[in-house]
């Protein structure tokens, strides 16, 4: 089989024998790979988790079982899978043993044929296409447990999001589904009919109202948000708590960027405030299978801004074309 490794500064394609699947193993024939942030910090090394040498690349990746080893149960040949995020962590909560992530640690998406372990694998929604469910391990998740891990998101509520990424625009599609109003904030104001058709019902210039949490108070009258997904941290944590409401939550997904790696907080924006703030960090495979189920039930689409099947073009472009919605590989021709 054809299959990328990680040959640091570069994506390398290599040959290899297809494995085969061992006890409690699937082999998978994988028609899509996405692309995540953390995906360029890991061929950059400046990724919280140490990559291992000549590792496969990309956490997010969906296709078809072909073979199944010994004891395995929970798929068999013909069925679509994708691959979880944290392969070893089903449910409740993280634990250090369980830090092993595909692409970095372990072997990844990138290739031909993946081994997965049947308790790391999830049925793909049956409307989805294989590019579509490429994008949902990592953004997706992080998106839904971003609006879902704090407890219950009632109708009517207000959530805030940051950007056109993909888990912003994925929150935005969450939180419509959920009943809840969406505020977004953005750079890029040429996108606002687009992430209104998304769900958004306030699109924020934030190159135009750089105190943007002000105008989200204004815009709930005085409440604030009841949650905001900060997919920025450092450069925007400031105005997220001055959007939050009282009790509203403050979700932080980056902790640092390329000019700080520290969170800062005035006094002012927070003096006032009983505002939570909670870590996410994706989410196990039982929230995975929950938001499937969600996807499902609500035929929702992601947003895809291109696909490609030349593998250096499509980092190229994931670092400095400014998508839309996700990067995908198809890998029919790896």
């Amino acid at each position: 089989m054809r299959t990328y490794r990680l040959e640091r500064p570069e994506i390398v394609l290599t040959e290899a024998p297809v494995p085969e699947p061992g006890p409690g193993e699937i082999l998978v024939r994988v028609h899509a790979a996405a692309l995540n942030k953390r995906d360029l910090l890991i061929l950059d090394g400046t990724y919280s988790l140490p990559a291992r040498p000549g590792v496969i690349p990309l956490s997010d990746g969906a296709g078809e079982v072909v073979a199944a080893g010994p004891g395995v149960t929970r798929f068999r040949a013909g069925d679509r899978v994708m691959g979880s995020y944290w392969p070893r962590w089903h449910d409740g909560r993280l634990r250090p043993e369980l830090v092993h992530q595909p692409g970095c640690t372990l072997d990844g998406m990138l290739t031909e044929y993946a081994l997965l372990d049947e308790q790391a694998a999830v049925a793909v929604p049956e409307h989805l296409g294989w590019a579509e469910a490429a994008t949902l391990p990592c953004a997706a998740l992080t998106a839904w447990t971003s609006l879902t891990a704090g407890g219950a998101l009632l109708p009517g509520r207000t959530v805030v999001t940051l950007g056109t990424g993909g888990v912003s625009l994925f929150a935005v599609q969450f939180a419509r589904l959920a009943g809840c109003r969406v505020i977004v904030t953005t750079s890029r104001m040429e996108h606002a009919d687009r992430l209104k058709a998304l769900g958004a019902d306030h699109v924020i210039d934030y190159t135009a109202t750089p105190q943007w949490g002000g105008r989200v108070r204004e815009l709930t009258g005085g409440r604030g948000a009841d949650l905001v997904v900060d997919t920025a941290g450092p450069a925007t944590i400031d105005q997220s708590v001055r959007a939050a409401g009282l009790y509203g939550e403050v979700v932080v997904l980056i902790t640092r960027d390329a000019g700080s790696d520290h969170l800062a907080i005035s006094h002012e924006a927070y003096a006032s405030s009983l505002a939570t703030l909670r870590r996410v960090f994706v989410g196990n495979r039982t929230d995975l299978e929950d938001m499937c189920a969600a996807v499902a039930a609500a035929m929702l689409r992601p947003v895809i801004d291109r696909t490609f099947t030349d593998v250096p073009d499509a980092y190229r472009y994931y670092r400095e074309g400014s998508p839309f919605g996700k990067v995908v590989v198809e890998l029919g021709a790896c």
